[in-house]
């Protein structure tokens, strides 16, 4: 299902004067590309102005993204002093990002950290992991443990350390850990909605105005099997 361009089926998380999060479902394009396609943004700015009846362009910024197949927590900033103190959050790493997401099998172990060094290949959008450094890779570090063993699927949590491109399906998919529905890192299969099992679950960091902790929490998306 796409994005309506009006904002009628934005999944509203948390909205102040100065932050909008939404939980984002498979499908939906954050921020515009080559595509054309209907995007997040013009969702949420749309939203802002029909529901505060703002006449004229309305502010919203994009303060981080999640790939166009995967769901979860989303945060746009509303104005520009936000924008400018989130993307120093996210840039210094203060932010603190939990996903969950679905494995076809099982973890070799329960609980690990995983320590790679990735490679973009901008020709087919993906990320190579290698486990030593080499010629134009960036390190990354995630931890996960195992939260739920299904049939055919396990259910993990991750923590990241830093923030690659395709960071979680890479690296797990290097160790044998592919996501459900992943067919870019070796799945067996595509999901009915066309996503992947890699949900956005938690984002917590303080607010860079009231300078309070936020902590945004999204649901599951509707159909898949994160919760048995």
């Amino acid at each position: 299902m796409k994005t309506a361009a009006d904002g009628s089926n934005l999944h509203v998380l948390f909205e102040d004067n100065h932050l909008l999060a939404v939980n984002k479902r498979c499908g939906d394009l954050v921020q515009g590309d080559k595509t054309g396609d209907e995007t997040l943004l013009d969702a949420v700015k749309n939203y802002i102005a029909t529901k505060y009846q703002k006449p004229g362009a309305v502010f919203a910024g994009v303060v981080h993204r999640l790939d166009r197949p995967t769901s979860g927590v989303v945060v746009f900033a509303r104005t520009s002093k936000a924008l400018a103190r989130m993307n120093a959050l996210f840039s210094s790493r203060e932010t603190e990002k939990v996903y969950h997401c679905l494995i076809e099998g099982k973890p070799q172990q329960e609980a690990a950290t995983l320590t790679h060094f990735l490679v973009r290949n901008e020709k087919n959008n993906t990320s190579k992991a290698f486990e030593k450094e080499v010629t134009n890779s960036k390190k990354a570090v995630l931890h996960y443990k195992l939260l739920r063993a299904y049939t055919n699927y396990s259910l993990l949590e991750i923590q990241l350390e830093t923030g690659r491109h395709h960071q979680i399906r890479a690296q797990l998919a290097a160790c044998g850990m592919v996501i459900k529905g992943d067919l870019k890192y070796g799945a067996k299969r595509s999901n009915p909605n066309g996503g992947i099992s890699l949900h956005a679950r938690e984002l917590t960091f303080v607010h860079p105005v009231a300078k309070s902790e936020v902590k945004i929490r999204a649901p599951y998306p509707a159909g898949d099997i994160f919760e048995g």
